[in-house]
């Protein structure tokens, strides 16, 4: 965008006033019939109307028209520009979904205040072609945990799908992925294996209605959908009936693989009956994992083609792929990168050309499970990623990263620089497509956190996280969106009593990144970062300081306690640009204190919303402080362990006793705002499904204080 259309825009976001200063008569034209410009139509009446003016349903007698274009000659696709002219505001979309981002964007002017004969020329275009959420639906779901068993009448409610698909067009995400083990058991009633459905014929029409809304609700925003179903798995009714896939079903997951032709049939039918009968779907992502053991990755690929991909291809339409990478090289769905897999995978890939509408879409994980660490790519699921799949460059798929989040459900977050910087180092190569945003053992729907009585403004768990899609979803679209757009938020929700939220959440939930970039992790249960819980043998638990010291960090910059207090010892300096525990020390302390300077004065009142905004970002940054303080215990106490000097001995203990009141603050903090919450990691064994999994940070403060009796009963090294 030109430097000064985005200071016009700026200065629009500044804008707050109780009312339009002059109330005026708007025609909206457009073609109307059209889903996605009777969806744009319609928000644009919405906000004009709540801004005081009066939408006309026709053109004679107003003093505005406001006109919504599509000229792909104009402007490219999903781009947009806004030009007011005398008394017309034309809105051009280089095509549909465009043009509700135009819309949208006045929308958002209209919202904070700005006067219709005020409204700057904007034009914007997209950086990344893809940018998608991952939502995982929460029947016959991956990980089997009532964490997630509790969310299904949340999301079987369509006025749930229609706020949380307003909120991705809202922040411009353009794909909603939907994933589970089986879902063709919900969806269709098999025409050659009636067998496997578990419904009647009225709760199948249900599942028909649920899926076909969620479909049209996303068609009509402008958003693309996908299936990702996992491999191979079938209905326990269709198991039992034939005598196959005798463990292919929920809750199993970890198991070998069924190839047997009648389970070949049912799946690649299935398939295609879905696509046919939901003409709104667009896709399906295809797995190479669960459900697969026993199989090699060529045996697997070979699957995927001859049923998953034969099944799309099969239908009487194109549809659009998502082509997950493979994160095992053996027969086992343990991790296990290679050069050998890779090369067998692109060949695959290669192979279907252009039978595919669109780029195929190749999904990796950015740094595993935890995206939310370090920006740098270290690895994938699996291990160090080659070039195999860069170069030479691809001609028919590009690379989507997966920014897998199984670090902070509760807290709010948002650190807007941290998804600059990641676009920048990981987005500007031609390969590269966009992202995913989303997690596997949460699903944002049901909020099972708010504990206080009161009155707030959201209703559905992603509603609380706001910020998080905002973020994502506009820099996702423009990088070089100001942050005047997410403060402009803040100051519309708020008040002059939000002016220093957005500074605020960017210092203090950066403690989420500094941890995970400290704290080497691989899948999902290793590491919990708002819960401070790590994957230690089978089971998940409170970070302990020794689990700390030990502990392999992330970010290739970040040094180790072990390695550090081991150096000193040698007089080894480690290069400037790392980053050593003594200086995270002193840069959480140093950010944290600031955040928390930034909201003390901040008077929430009766908003009970507020109270929960001006909390989060209290808990991130003594969450923070925590942090500092056992790290500077933890080098103390492994100095202690090596010298012997007492001194240290007395430090260390020092240290996390001031780590423990840092926590017990969180305790104080959290402990009226938030129930106790589900997770689908804590407690937790991971080969048996656990039910007694409820976390609170007040619920292990006996694991925190043990850090102070660790380092009271140390003794020295031999």
């Amino acid at each position: 965008m030109p430097t000064l259309t985005r200071l016009f825009l700026i200065l629009a976001v500044g804008m707050f006033l109780s009312g339009a200063a002059h109330a005026e008569r708007v025609f909206i034209l457009h073609e109307a019939g059209t889903p996605q410009e009777d969806y744009a139509a319609r928000r644009l009446s919405a906000a004009l109307t709540s801004a005081g003016h009066t939408v006309l349903p026709e053109r004679a007698g107003c003093d505005r028209v406001v006109r919504l274009v599509v000229d792909a000659k104009q402007q490219t696709p999903e781009a947009f520009a806004i030009v007011p002219t005398g008394q017309d505001i034309t809105i051009t979309g280089g095509d549909r979904r465009g043009l509700i981002y135009g819309s949208l964007t006045l929308v958002e002017m209209l919202g904070n205040g700005a006067e219709l004969a005020h409204i700057p020329a904007t034009a914007e275009k997209p950086r990344l072609a893809f940018r998608g959420l991952k939502f995982n639906l929460p029947w016959e779901t991956y990980r089997p945990s009532s964490a997630l068993d509790q969310h299904d009448a949340t999301v079987r409610d369509l006025k749930f799908w229609e706020a949380f698909l307003d909120m991705m067009v809202e922040n411009r995400f353009n794909v909603i992925s939907l994933w589970n083990l089986n879902p063709y058991t919900y969806m269709v009633r098999p025409r050659n294996f009636p067998e496997a459905s578990p419904w009647t014929e009225a709760e199948q029409a249900e599942w028909r209605q649920l899926f076909s809304g969620i479909f049209r609700l996303a068609k009509e925003r402008g958003l693309d959908t996908y299936l990702v179903p996992w491999n191979i798995f079938v209905s326990r009714q269709f198991a039992e009936a034939h005598g196959v896939a005798r463990e292919n079903f929920y809750p199993h997951y970890y198991v070998d693989g069924d190839t047997s032709e009648l389970v070949r049939r049912y799946v690649r039918e299935s398939v295609t009956q879905v696509l046919e009968e939901y003409p709104d779907l667009d896709g399906f992502g295809i797995s190479h994992g669960e459900g697969m053991g026993g199989m090699t990755p060529l045996e697997r690929q070979e699957w995927v083609d001859d049923v998953l991909l034969a099944g799309m291809l099969n239908a009487d339409r194109r549809s659009k792929l998502i082509h997950r990478v493979p994160f095992s090289s053996g027969k086992t769905s343990g991790p296990g990168a290679s050069t050998e897999v890779e090369s067998m995978t692109r060949a695959a890939m290669e192979r279907l050309g252009n039978r595919f509408d669109g780029p195929i879409w190749v999904e990796m994980k950015f740094n595993w499970s935890h995206a939310h660490s370090t920006p740098k790519l270290v690895k994938v699921h699996g291990g160090k990623l080659g070039d195999t799949y860069f170069s030479p460059p691809p001609t028919n798929y590009k690379v989507v990263w997966m920014a897998r989040n199984e670090d902070f459900f509760a807290l709010r977050w948002g650190v807007p620089d941290f998804i600059r910087e990641h676009i920048a180092l990981n987005g500007a190569a031609d390969h590269v497509g966009g992202y995913f945003v989303g997690s596997e053992c949460y699903i944002p729907a049901l909020d099972y956190f708010t504990a206080l009585d009161a009155s707030v403004d959201w209703k559905w768990a992603f509603q609380r996280q706001w910020l998080f899609y905002k973020l994502w979803g506009r820099l996702l679209y423009d990088p070089a969106t100001p942050d005047a757009v997410f403060q402009g938020e803040f100051k519309r929700r708020y008040g002059a009593k939000g002016d220093h939220l957005l500074q605020a959440y960017a210092l203090a939930s950066a403690t989420q990144l500094r941890l995970n970039s400290l704290y080497d992790t691989r899948w999902d249960f290793t590491l919990y970062g708002e819960g401070f819980l790590a994957l230690q043998g089978e089971t998940t638990k409170y970070i302990s300081v020794d689990a700390l010291i030990s502990q392999p960090t992330l970010d290739p910059d970040y040094v180790s306690v072990a390695d550090w207090v081991e150096a000193v010892q040698h007089g080894e300096p480690f290069a400037p640009h790392r980053v050593t525990p003594p200086e995270l020390a002193d840069l959480l302390e140093r950010d944290n204190r600031e955040a928390l300077r930034l909201v003390e004065s901040v008077d929430v009142g009766t908003n009970a919303s507020l109270r929960y905004e001006v909390a989060d970002v209290q808990t991130w940054a003594n969450l923070g402080l925590h942090l500092a303080a056992k790290v500077r215990g933890a080098v103390a106490l492994e100095t202690f362990r090596r010298t012997g000097d007492v001194e240290q001995k007395r430090a260390a203990i020092e240290h996390l006793r001031r780590a423990l009141a840092a926590w017990d603050e969180v305790v104080r903090i959290t402990r009226p705002l938030y129930r106790d919450m589900r997770l689908t990691h804590y407690n937790h064994n991971f080969f048996v499904p656990n039910n007694d999994n409820l976390f609170h940070w007040a619920r292990i403060r006996a694991e925190v204080a043990e850090d102070v009796a660790i380092a009271e009963r140390a003794t020295k090294a031999d």
